[in-house]
Parts: C-alpha cells; sequence; structure tokens
C-alpha cells in the first residue's frame, strides 16, 4: 500500500508517546551554553554575536518599553529556525508543520501584545479600531473591520508558517519522487531534475530561516503599536 504524501505532516509516535515533545526539545540541546571563561571557543563567539546583532536589529524599532521582549522574542526566532532547518533533514519530523502548534505560539504572544497596550495606553490601543477623520456614516462598518483584522493576526501569523513549509516539503517530495521514477528510464532527465531538487533544498534553507524571523518581525511590530 502506498503512503500519502501528506503522512509526512502526521505527528508521529512511539510507544504511545508524542514523537513532537522531542522534536521541540532537541533544538535547546544543540546550542552551547555561555561560560565564565574570558575568552570562549569560536561556536561560542559567533553565536553570541549573531544572538547580539538579531536582537539589536529587531529592537531598534521599539521603545524603551518594549526591550523588556528581547529575550522571549530572540529565543522564539531561535527555536523556530532550528526546527524548521532540522525538519529539512531525512526522516525527520517539523513541528512547525502542525497548524496547532504554530497558533500555540501565536496566539499567546499576539493577545499578550494586546494587553500591554490596553493596560499602558487604552486610548491608542482603541483608536486604532477607528482612523482619524473617518466619515461619521463609515464609523461602525471600520470598526468591524478592524476589529476582525485584529482577531485575525494570530490565525494569519500561524497558517502562514504552516502553509510555507508544509508546501515547500510537499514540493521537494514531489521531486525526489520523480528523481527515483525517472532514473532507470530517463537518466538525463533524472539528473536535470535533481539539480532542480538541489535548488530548491537550498530555497527551503533560506524559506525556513525568513519564515521564523517574518513571525518573530510581525510580533514586533504588534509590540511595537502597543508600548
Amino acid at each position: 500500500m502506498n503512503l500519502s504524501f501528506f503522512d509526512q505532516f502526521m505527528s508521529p509516535t512511539m510507544l504511545g508517546i508524542p514523537l513532537i515533545l522531542l522534536a521541540m526539545t532537541i533544538p535547546w540541546l544543540l546550542y552551547a551554553s555561555p561560560t565564565d571563561r574570558w575568552l570562549n571557543n569560536r561556536l561560542t563567539t559567533l553565536q553570541a554575536w549573531f544572538l547580539a546583532s538579531f536582537t539589536k536589529q529587531l529592537m531598534l524599532p521599539l521603545s524603551i518599553k518594549g526591550y523588556k521582549w528581547a529575550l522571549p522574542l530572540t529565543s522564539l526566532m531561535i527555536f523556530l529556525i532550528t526546527m524548521n532547518l532540522l525538519g529539512l533533514l531525512p526522516y525527520t519530523f517539523t513541528p512547525t508543520t502542525q497548524l496547532s502548534l504554530n497558533l500555540g505560539l501565536a496566539v499567546p504572544f499576539w493577545l499578550a501584545t494586546v494587553l500591554i497596550g490596553l493596560r499602558n495606553q487604552p486610548t491608542a490601543a482603541l483608536g486604532h479600531l477607528l482612523p482619524e477623520g473617518t466619515p461619521t456614516l463609515l464609523i461602525p462598518i471600520l470598526i468591524i473591520i478592524e476589529t476582525i483584522s485584529l482577531f485575525i493576526r494570530p490565525l494569519a501569523l500561524g497558517v502562514r508558517l504552516t502553509a510555507n513549509l508544509t508546501a515547500g516539503h510537499l514540493l521537494i517530495q514531489l521531486i525526489s519522487t520523480a528523481v527515483f521514477v525517472l532514473m532507470p528510464m530517463m537518466p538525463t532527465t533524472a539528473i536535470i531534475t535533481a539539480i532542480v531538487l538541489f535548488l530548491l533544498t537550498l530555497l527551503e534553507i533560506a524559506v525556513a530561516m525568513i519564515q521564523a524571523y517574518v513571525f518573530v518581525l510581525l510580533l514586533s511590530l504588534y509590540l511595537q503599536e502597543n508600548t
């Protein structure tokens, strides 16, 4: 019996234990922990430089009140990047292809930014629901539209990440299957297809990093509106 192409996106289990827990734990074990030494090795130094550069770039447009979000947002981006990249390896499972996980990350962070805005500056937070200079007849309609757009933000965050990774993994599987089928019949076509597969894999590596960055960047923009 042939397996479905979408079986790779099912959460695997072993002895009744979901392996998604293991896949979410592994990223934290791959990074070197900082030490108290004056000089660190090259890996730790490169890791610290990357984290400092990203945090500086992410916090640049935010006010001082938003700087306390530096640690959770940076940790979230590293977590997403690592899971996305590990999911490109053969015989692995990508937790971020599960919409439930992505919504579980997007909804709490989005809700936290909204609650911070309502607590610190309620007038400005509610003012986003009604643009300045709106005609009186359009006020009820615009309030409804802006409210819907506000509540659809976490859904858009989760669906964007899920759809991009799912589409990329599915395309890689389709092309790799075509390579194995064409190899005995048309070797030249199979080699050309394998080159396309290699280029697509490089593209998916870039997509895995970019989507993690976009996820965190949009959260920082939501935070910027409410601080």
